[in-house]
Formats: C-alpha cells, sequence, structure tokens
C-alpha cells in the first residue's frame, strides 16, 4: 500500500487530476453496470413470480379439465393442406418470418422448423391449431435461440382428419 502512495505521489498534479477523473469514470460505470443488473434480476424475479402462478393456478384446474374428459369440438372440415392451414395460422399470428421450413410427416403430418421466435407467441399459436383445427403436437423440440424469450423448434404436428 506504501508503494501504491509513494508511486501516485511521484505523479504530477495534471496526471493525478486525470487519475482521479478515470477512477471516478469507472466507478460511475461500475454503479451503472450493478443498477442495470439490479433491474434486470427485478424483471426476471417478476416474470417468474408471474409464471409460477400461471402454473398453480393450471395444476388447480387440471382435476377439472380431467374429469371433464376430452372435448371434442363441432367444427367444420377445413378442406385446405395441413401446410397452408399451418402456414396460414403463423403468419396471422405473426410467425411467418420465425416459419423456416416445413415437410410432410407421415400421411397427416407436417414437420416445421422455426427459427428465432417468440416463445409466448409459438405456444399460443399451437393452442390455436388444436382449437381451431384439431392439429396437435405429435413432438416437439424446442432450443434457446439466444435472447431471452426467443426460441427455434422443430415440431411435428399431426391432423385429426
Amino acid at each position: 500500500m506504501e508503494t501504491l502512495v509513494a508511486w501516485y505521489r511521484s505523479l504530477a498534479v495534471r496526471e493525478r487530476r486525470a487519475l482521479l477523473a478515470g477512477a471516478a469514470v469507472v466507478a460511475l460505470f461500475l454503479l451503472l453496470g450493478l443498477f442495470s443488473l439490479d433491474r434486470g434480476v427485478a424483471r426476471a424475479q417478476a416474470r417468474l413470480t408471474h409464471r409460477q402462478q400461471d402454473l398453480a393456478w393450471m395444476r388447480s384446474v387440471a382435476p377439472q379439465l380431467a374429469a371433464a374428459g376430452p372435448v371434442v369440438a363441432s367444427r367444420p372440415a377445413d378442406q385446405r393442406s395441413l401446410i397452408v392451414i399451418v402456414d396460414a395460422a403463423a403468419r396471422e399470428v405473426g410467425l411467418g418470418t420465425a416459419l423456416a421450413s416445413s415437410e410432410p410427416s407421415g400421411s397427416n403430418g407436417l414437420r416445421v422448423r422455426l427459427d428465432k421466435a417468440p416463445f409466448d407467441t409459438l405456444v399460443g399459436w399451437l393452442a390455436r391449431l388444436s382449437e381451431q383445427h384439431g392439429i396437435s403436437v405429435e413432438s416437439a423440440t424446442i432450443d434457446n435461440a439466444g435472447s431471452p424469450g426467443t426460441v427455434n423448434a422443430g415440431i411435428v404436428l399431426q391432423a385429426s382428419h
């Protein structure tokens, strides 16, 4: 410590001021970084709390839904092909640019690939396909696409008709 004090005292007044100004800037950046990190943690905690509440609600209604049995909706048959239905539904919810590829899979199946898709929008899209068109998810692989809430997904869809 004495060596550091001796070095500091050996500096010219102008060099001392520059060193102190630099230290102040570094301290300011550290404080801003800590503040930003704290805000990010607070937002993440709020999202986690919200999702935990959603999960608790889902768990509370699951027995009721299971007791009610499968829902059979009467809807007119959609005469469009599976690929057209899936593509149109993706574009309607804003996933058109994320839809990277689609190819047939089996007799009534379609394998789709989405890149950098918002997860919440993806889940809503799959629910919409199921509710409105009777298209279910046979299998899915979902990976983080880098930014929070954005995913890459490979999904095999199956038409009920």
